[in-house]
Order: C-alpha cells, then sequence, then structure tokens
C-alpha cells in the first residue's frame, strides 16, 4: 500500500509541477492567501446547505453561556467569510480571528447580512497566539474546519482555554481522519501532501478527537459523523462541545 501512495503521489506532484516550483520561487504562499478566501466563500455556500442541520443542532443551546451582563460574548476563531453568523442568537456579541487578512471583505458582507448580532472586531491572528484576546474574556469559542489547518493543535486548544471565562464553552465541527482500514483513508495519504499545498495547509489525516480529549477540558462532549458533502476525503467529521 505504503509504493501505491508514492507513486500516486509522485504522478500528481508531476502534473502540479508549476504550484511546487511557485512555492519554491516563495511565490505560491502569496497567491494561496489571495484566492483562499474566494473558494472558501463559495464552498461556506455548499457545506452550509449540506451541514446546516447539524449546524443548528450543535449552535442550539449557545445563550445558556450567557455571561452576568445578560449578553454572549462569542469568540469566533478562523472566522472565514462569517458562514457561522447566521446560527448565532440575536444580542450576540461576535469577535473574530483570522490569520488570513483577506477575509475582511467577505466578513464585512456577512456582518451586514446578520444585523441580529452585536460585532465586536476582526482580529488578524493565528489561533496558537491570541495574545489581544483577554484572558477569561469570552462566554464562548467557536471554530469549524479550523483544527485541520492550525499548526499546533495543543497549544491552539491551550488558547481556548485561556480566553475562556470558567464555565464558558468550546464549539466545534471539523473534518478528521478516516478509519485507517478504509478507502477513504488511502485517499487522505495519497492526496494529503498536494491538499496542504492547494488548500493553505488543511491536513486530511489529524485524528482532531484525539487532541480535545488530551485537552484540559472539564467536561468534552463528542460525536462521529460521516458529512454529506460531494468530497469523500473530507466526509469524516466530528463535532461538539468542551466546557473549561
Amino acid at each position: 500500500m505504503a509504493l501505491s501512495i508514492f507513486i500516486i503521489q509522485l504522478a500528481l506532484r508531476f502534473l502540479l509541477f508549476p504550484v511546487y516550483l511557485l512555492n519554491f520561487l516563495g511565490l505560491w504562499n502569496w497567491i494561496c492567501k489571495n484566492w483562499f478566501p474566494y473558494f472558501i466563500r463559495n464552498f461556506s455556500v455548499t457545506y452550509n446547505k449540506q451541514m446546516a442541520s447539524k449546524k443548528r443542532e450543535l449552535f442550539s443551546n449557545l445563550q445558556e453561556f450567557e455571561g452576568p451582563s445578560g449578553k454572549l460574548s462569542l469568540l469566533e476563531v478562523g472566522c472565514g467569510s462569517g458562514t457561522n453568523f447566521q446560527f448565532y442568537p440575536p444580542g450576540c456579541r461576535v469577535t473574530c480571528v483570522d490569520p488570513n487578512p483577506n477575509f475582511k471583505k467577505f466578513l464585512i458582507e456577512s456582518i451586514a447580512e446578520n444585523r441580529h448580532l452585536q460585532f465586536e472586531g476582526f482580529v488578524v491572528a493565528a489561533g496558537e497566539n491570541m495574545h489581544s484576546i483577554a484572558d477569561g474574556s469570552m462566554d464562548v469559542v467557536v471554530c469549524t474546519l479550523v483544527l485541520c489547518s492550525v499548526k499546533n493543535q495543543e497549544q491552539f486548544l491551550r488558547e481556548v482555554c485561556r480566553v475562556l471565562r470558567p464555565g464558558g464553552a468550546f464549539y466545534f465541527m471539523e473534518h478528521v481522519a478516516a478509519e485507517h482500514s478504509t478507502g477513504t483513508y488511502f485517499w487522505q495519504q495519497v492526496l494529503q501532501p498536494v491538499w496542504y499545498l492547494l488548500f493553505d495547509g488543511c491536513h486530511l489525516t489529524r485524528e482532531s478527537w484525539k487532541t480535545l480529549e488530551r485537552a484540559s477540558f472539564s467536561k468534552l462532549k463528542l460525536q462521529h459523523l460521516h458529512a454529506p458533502l460531494p468530497f469523500e476525503v473530507v466526509c469524516p467529521h466530528i463535532y461538539g462541545c468542551a466546557l473549561k
């Protein structure tokens, strides 16, 4: 199997030689950072259509975590174009973090379409280093399709715990590695090097549930799901909520 994976990967690298050349020359990262927000905006429309019921289920009890002020302070990390906004409750105070500043123009469009929210600001930062967000300042932290691309999952989850108030909640929905004996996992391994390059550092083979289980949350509710998406390699999913 390892030989088959190597041969197919070699063929893919040959087909995508111009991309690898641009990456070698240091130009691909700039190109990717500029085109990726357009891809995510369009992909998110399809994703939300297929996953809307699960997202509504996931976010159905957000208001239970309102702070003493009666307002829900929510931090979305890896906010992208703001496609989760429609699922947040009225009056929710939303702060957004994303390492790619090119998402901002799409984020502004989503804010205009979701007047039921109170937008607090957009911070350009990696999820592993959100130093501008104060300790214990958030009631809820949300990430969807983010754990696949952060450079250090453990550090990211430590930052999530830091910014959450005691009793706060972390909500997640992520694509993950398939069962190792399946054809899906075979193709995840085959595509991983190319996928990582094309989709701004996204990993297909991360077993993110294991990192969540090791994190310092007081309670973790996690479910596995086979998402009804057109690309089988991203269908294995986890979603749930963790309490600080």
